[in-house]
């Protein structure tokens, strides 16, 4: 991978992360037009680039996440982040197949957007506008949402906005407790692959280009997701969903499109 490359696939990282269109699918993609989707360093640094998106929300949302006196929230955290982390467990080896699938990417990205063209019809009343309203058990509900986002092309983003809208939360809680799960969820993810790739492929995490590969990623995906976030924010409570059902149903055609001439495999 070259620095072009891992800047390319650092800013699709940054963008689409905390938004509901599959940071993991249009990373696929990207990395499948640019020819280097069956490396095996490419595989670890789309999870591990994640580690500057999730430092993003950490900066941005310190007061949440550095007030050790509440700990509530972080029991919340802590609940809504189980399932994931058991279905990735004993799922891992499937999930991994459907990662080299676009065609299964494109499917996701269709189905969830036509839910997305409809969630703001649906759901209108609700009330729970702060993190410290969140009951435990609606984290839980949450945290078993997420687990749809093990299907590549769901999104992480959309499965968990989803679950909080379902809950009651509004636009710019669900969207703000997306952000503040999505933390230990990825931290979990980018550790599991970080340390396998440690154990079995060693020398792939020495090679100094694929380090310096992976810093500048970081560094780049941080940047991009500080100001992904600032705009995810303002634009859902300005706007709503609607818009990224419809970019996700063109994306999900687009890709099918590209599946059937076999510019991508």
């Amino acid at each position: 991978m070259t620095i072009f490359q891992a800047i390319v696939l650092a800013v699709v990282e940054g963008l689409t992360e905390f938004i509901p269109v599959s940071s993991t699918g249009h990373m696929i993609i990207a990395s499948s037009l640019m020819g280097i989707q069956s490396q095996e360093f490419t595989k670890l640094f789309e999870v591990a680039v994640q580690l500057g998106a999730i430092a993003a929300v950490v900066v941005l949302y310190r007061k949440q996440f550095f007030q050790v006196k509440n700990i509530n929230f972080y029991i919340k955290l802590l609940i809504a982040v189980v399932p994931a982390l058991f279905f990735g467990f004993l799922f891992g080896k499937k999930i991994d197949a459907m990662l080299e699938s676009p065609t299964t990417v494109a499917v996701a990205l269709l189905v969830g957007g036509i839910i997305f063209l409809f969630i703001d019809k649906v759901f209108t009343k609700n009330t729970i506008e702060t993190e410290a309203e969140i009951k435990p058990v609606s984290a839980l509900v949450v945290g078993l949402w997420q687990c749809l986002a093990l299907i590549p092309g769901v999104s992480r983003s959309a499965a968990t906005i989803l679950g909080g809208l379902q809950q009651g939360f509004t636009r710019k809680l669900a969207a703000e407790f997306s952000f503040f799960l999505a933390v230990p969820t990825m931290c979990a993810a980018t550790g599991y692959k970080l340390l396998k790739a440690f154990n079995e492929t060693p020398d792939m995490l020495k090679d100094k280009s694929n380090l310096l590969a992976l810093g500048v990623g970081n560094v780049v995906a941080f940047l991009v997701a500080m100001l992904a976030i600032k705009f995810m924010i303002g634009f859902i409570q300005k706007y709503g969903f609607k818009y990224f059902g419809w970019y996700r149903i063109v994306a999900g055609l687009i890709i099918l499109g590209l599946v059937y001439r076999g510019i991508i495999q």
